[in-house]
């Protein structure tokens, strides 16, 4: 059975993997790329573990896709800013902690934006999230985090996040456990009374479970 989402190095390697096909078949800017079936069989993985290894290569401006045509090599020298985060992570991938020093950077000040906002700390979603952490319904890690940055309002930023996102140790993937879902609530709640400084705190404990758990997954 096809794993639904490789490792971080196992994710690193697929792309690099694809950048070295891109190279090796001579494509120029505009060419199309091999299918996503061509990719899996050729790679031995999953279509789905390729798709979202092409939609990161998408996000670094490396590749394009057109709806009903397929997937195009990109002028990805036409952005600058994603050139440099494309330089930085594809090519140093042991600089991972600067990677996840950087995506909290970007989670707190999306936190602390929406705290400050009267508007935006009342929107609907926050009340259907506090629901849903009090129920049975699984709810992945980045599910919350992706809508904050979202709600902030800095597509930037949410850019930037989104990529560095894919590359992190954290496992944003997985799902939430039950003591990270109160924390979870309790971030919510302070976010949407403008506590901004104990909404980061909150932040910062759910961040504590997280990586404790990763850590332990490396001691076993």
């Amino acid at each position: 059975m096809e794993n639904s989402r490789p490792s971080s190095k196992r994710f690193l390697d697929i792309v690099a993997d694809l950048r070295t096909i891109i190279k090796e078949e001579g494509a120029v800017i505009g060419d199309k790329l091999p299918s996503e079936r061509v990719l899996a069989d050729r790679l031995q993985v999953g279509r789905s573990t390729i798709r979202e290894a092409l939609r990161s290569l998408e996000l670094l401006g490396l590749i394009e896709t057109r709806r009903g045509e397929g997937t195009f090599l990109a002028d990805y020298k036409k952005h600058q800013l994603v050139e440099i985060l494309s330089t930085f992570i594809m090519q140093n991938p042991q600089s991972l902690k600067s990677v996840d020093d950087t995506r909290r950077i970007h989670e707190k000040a999306a936190i602390e934006c929406i705290s400050n906002d009267p508007e935006r700390r009342t929107l609907p979603v926050w009340g259907s999230f506090l629901v849903k952490l009090r129920g049975t319904e699984p709810i992945i890690r980045e599910e919350l985090l992706q809508e904050i940055v979202v709600v902030s309002g800095n597509r930037l930023s949410l850019k930037i996040w989104f990529l560095l996102k894919q590359y992190s140790r954290v496992p944003y993937h997985e799902t939430m456990a039950e003591d990270e879902k109160e924390v979870a609530t309790n971030l919510l709640k302070e976010m949407m009374n403008g506590n901004s400084h104990l909404a980061v705190m909150r932040y910062k404990d759910w961040l504590d479970i997280v990586i404790g758990e990763r850590r332990g997954e490396h001691e076993c």
